[in-house]
C-alpha cells in the first residue's frame, strides 16, 4: 500500500504547486527553467499572432449569425468581414435570417480549411495516460501553432492552493504565471466566473467553451497534450513544446471571446499571458502530440 501511494506521489508531485514552491531551490527540474542564455521562442510572437488572427477570423466569419448583436452596434465590424467573406458566402449571410438557414461548418472543419489540419481529444496511446490529443486530419508543418493551453491566468502570490490540490492540469511560466487547465471541480467554476465578470457588453472577453465537450476554439485543448517522458519510444518522443505568448492590446475585441484564457484579478492592467504549443517537427494525421514539461529551446 505504501508502495503505491509513493509511486503515485512522485508521478504527481512535480505539477503539485505549494510543493514547487516548497522545493523550488532543491529542485529546479520541477519548473519550466530557461536560463538567460536560451530563448523561449521557437517561432516569433508575430507569427503565433498571425496564426491566432486568422484562425479566430475563420471562426467568426463561419458562425456570422450568431454575432448578429456584436456587427448590430458595431456596423464598421460587419463591413470589415463581410468584405472577407466570398460572394457565395455574402449571398447566404445576406439571405439568412436564422441560423438553420445558414451553412455553419464545425470548429474543426474551419481549423481544417484554415490551417491544413484538425485536432482532437482522444484516448491516449501511452499506457495509463488518459486522454490525449491526435491529430484527426491534414498535415502540420514544423514551427506551426498546433494548440493552445487554456486556464486561469494567476499572477504570482495570486491565490490558488485549493485549486492546486488534486490538479494536474496547472501549468508554471517561465516568470511564474500559473494558467490552471483543470475543467472541472473548482477550477471550472473560477473561471466561468471570471469570464462572465470581465464581459464587456455584448463581447465575450474569453472562451468558456473549452470546459465543454462543444469547443468553439478548436485549439484549446492544450492541457491535454500527454508529457513524453525520457526512455520513450522514439515516435513517442516530443513533437510540440510550449511558448508564451502576451495577447497585445491591439488584438480584434471581437475575437477575444475565442480566446481560452482569463485572468483572476481583473483590476491588475497587464497583458493576457497565453500558452500556445508549437510543432518541434512535421506531424502527419494520425498522430499523438507529445511535450516536454521541461524543453528548454537553446
Amino acid at each position: 500500500m505504501l508502495r503505491v501511494l509513493r509511486r503515485r506521489w512522485d508521478a504527481y508531485k512535480y505539477r503539485f504547486v505549494p510543493w514547487l514552491a516548497l522545493n523550488l531551490r532543491r529542485k529546479r527540474r520541477t519548473l519550466r527553467y530557461v536560463p538567460e542564455s536560451s530563448q523561449d521562442k521557437i517561432i516569433s510572437d508575430e507569427d503565433v499572432f498571425e496564426t491566432l488572427l486568422k484562425t479566430f477570423k475563420a471562426l467568426f466569419i463561419n458562425d456570422l449569425s450568431r454575432q448578429a448583436h456584436i456587427l448590430t452596434l458595431l456596423p464598421e465590424i460587419k463591413c470589415k468581414y463581410l468584405g472577407l467573406l466570398t460572394v457565395e458566402q455574402k449571398q447566404s449571410t445576406v439571405n439568412s435570417h436564422n441560423r438553420q438557414s445558414q451553412h455553419v461548418l464545425s470548429p474543426e472543419e474551419v481549423l481544417f480549411n484554415t490551417l491544413g489540419f484538425s485536432i482532437t481529444r482522444d484516448r491516449s496511446s501511452l499506457v495509463s495516460a488518459g486522454t490525449g490529443v491526435f491529430v484527426t486530419k491534414g498535415f502540420v508543418p514544423k514551427g506551426t501553432v498546433v494548440s493552445m493551453y487554456p486556464g486561469t491566468v494567476y499572477r504570482k502570490h495570486e491565490p490558488i492552493f485549493f485549486q492546486s490540490l488534486g490538479n494536474p492540469f496547472i501549468f508554471r511560466c517561465i516568470d511564474g504565471i500559473l494558467i490552471d487547465g483543470n475543467d472541472k471541480g473548482i477550477s471550472r467554476s473560477v473561471y466561468r466566473s471570471c469570464s462572465r465578470r470581465d464581459r464587456l457588453g455584448p463581447f465575450q472577453m474569453s472562451d468558456e467553451s473549452w470546459l465543454t465537450a462543444a469547443l468553439q476554439n478548436p485549439l484549446a485543448v492544450g492541457q491535454y497534450v500527454n508529457n513524453c517522458s525520457h526512455g520513450e519510444l522514439p515516435e513517442k518522443a516530443a513533437n510540440v513544446c510550449y511558448q508564451e505568448f502576451d495577447v497585445p492590446e491591439y488584438f480584434p475585441v471581437e475575437l477575444k471571446q475565442y480566446l481560452p484564457n482569463i485572468v483572476y484579478s481583473h483590476d491588475i492592467e497587464s497583458h493576457l499571458r497565453c500558452v500556445v504549443l508549437v510543432t518541434l517537427r512535421d506531424i502527419k494525421q494520425g498522430e499523438e502530440l507529445f511535450s516536454n514539461y521541461y524543453t528548454v529551446v537553446n
